[in-house]
């Protein structure tokens, strides 16, 4: 049998994670889902956790590299004894034993709503801001996970893309950037699909925005059935007739479904039509419509839920802070087998919860926008506690742990959010976006607030 040193089999994670996700329920969730070690092991489940963590938040780094982070603050007060760092085999077949459903209940156990009433930017007319959508992983070429996830196709080359992808479809609470809920697929599953299942996470007193590709009756009807609020993008081709038109410039309208029953049931919705005044081209181009479960106009006025509409694009901030700050940019994840896959996904979601954690705490203690902390500070600074700082110590050491990191934050907050707009171009050509051209590093960028820019469009009457 192993020796283990006590203070390497008790390892409760470090610094910040240990806050977030404490040994105890760590343990619980292991042996819910039958993970738990029927004898003493170099690697426990608990330690093979905080290490998948690790691999997240230590992003691209080797397996061995982010081991001796998880237990360089033990070496350096003599607590290691005489435990090693295992062979890098030993560490493949820990995560292989451990699988992806401990890591997916611990996410499932912890991502909750952060956001306050006091938290600027969560909240709307009392309504808890949310937004659904879905992104892409690219993942490690092998056969596994071809068969199991699927490859997109291309228009270069062989017609194939060059890694197999995972298709994850997210709810997030705009306030906080947490991700309260998400679902996994391979690419050849539809966002629409995957957000269905969504719906499980959301309830009354809160507003889901959601762009133009989900707007079908059965998941509007699947989302309102909660009790939540919604505002939807409509695509540009959907017909809208004007039942009852407000003062505001809104409309009530109907949506039915395409095929089925619920055809001929419709949906009564309000749509609010508008342009952005200072958008370049035409004055706004065609712009926008939208429709939403709020029916009364004096209440939620239209200029106003337009220009709340823009909250929306914090969904992809988050996936931004995940897959390109955190994960690193076109990093592929590691793992040829889809369970690892999946492992690593929800890995990287839990991480982003804790920090994201902390970054709400930190603003709240001075009651500021947590747009003002910055992510990329957090990551880092959140790396170098969980090197220097043991693993188990007192709560009392744990709390001045988080206080050191608190401050370290609010030494490098960022400006306030300044009015921006930037075109949807790329540097170079790899997607149905323009190419980006000299005259777009020019960009008018906008003067007025969203209210100020939105201009409302009343419907035309039609001939009869």
């Amino acid at each position: 049998m192993v020796r283990v040193a006590a203070s390497v089999s008790d390892l409760s994670g470090l610094g910040l994670l240990t806050w977030v996700y404490p040994p105890g329920l760590v343990d619980r969730v292991v042996a819910a889902c039958g993970r738990s070690e029927q004898r003493q092991r170099l690697l426990p489940a608990r330690l093979v956790v905080y290490f998948v963590l690790g691999l997240a938040l230590f992003s691209p780094a080797p397996y061995l590299e982010v081991m001796r982070h998880l237990v360089e603050g033990l070496r350096g007060v003599g607590l290691l004894g005489n435990w090693r760092v295992p062979a890098k085999s030993s560490l493949f077949r820990a995560r292989e034993r451990l699988g992806s459903e401990p890591l997916r209940v611990l996410f499932a156990a912890t991502a909750k709503p952060m956001a306050t009433e006091a938290t600027p930017g969560a909240f709307w007319r009392d309504l808890r801001l949310l937004a659904v959508d879905g992104t892409c992983w690219d993942i490690a070429d092998s056969e596994a996970n071809e068969t199991a996830f699927g490859r997109p196709g291309s228009g270069r080359g062989a017609g194939r893309s060059a890694f197999p992808q995972v298709r994850m479809a997210a709810l997030v609470e705009i306030g906080s950037h947490a991700v309260l809920d998400a679902e996994l697929a391979g690419c050849r599953t539809g966002e629409v699909t995957l957000v269905a299942r969504l719906p499980r996470s959301v309830g009354p007193g809160q507003l889901v925005l959601a762009d133009r590709e989900f707007l079908g009756v059965p998941l509007w009807q699947a989302f309102t059935a909660t009790g939540a609020d919604l505002l939807w993008r409509v695509p540009a081709n959907r017909v809208l007739p004007v039942i009852r038109q407000f003062r505001d410039g809104s409309w009530l309208s109907q949506i039915r479904a395409s095929s089925g029953p619920a055809r001929d049931e419709p949906v009564v919705v309000r749509v609010l039509a508008y342009r952005v005044k200072e958008q370049a081209g035409a004055d706004g181009g065609d712009g926008y419509r939208l429709v939403t479960t709020l029916l009364d106009a004096r209440r939620y006025p239209a200029r106003q839920l337009a220009a709340l509409y823009r909250e929306r694009w914090e969904i992809e901030s988050v996936f931004a802070e995940i897959k390109t700050h955190q994960r690193g940019a076109r990093v592929v994840l590691s793992s040829k087998t889809p369970e690892g896959v999946r492992q690593q996904i929800w890995a990287h979601l839990l991480v982003h919860h804790a920090l994201r954690e902390l970054m709400l705490r930190t603003a709240a203690t001075r009651g500021l926008d947590p747009d003002r902390v910055s992510f990329t500070e957090t990551l880092r600074s959140a790396r170098r506690s969980m090197t220097v700082t043991p693993g188990s110590f007192p709560p009392d050491l744990l709390v001045r742990a988080l206080v050191m990191l608190e401050q370290d934050l609010l030494e490098r907050l960022l400006p306030v959010r300044r009015l921006r707009s930037q075109p949807r171009v790329v540097k170079r050509k790899m997607s149905n976006y323009h190419l980006r051209r000299a005259e777009h590093r020019a960009w008018p960028q906008p003067t007025r607030t969203g209210a100020q820019a939105v201009l409302v469009i009343r419907p035309q009457p039609t001939n009869p």
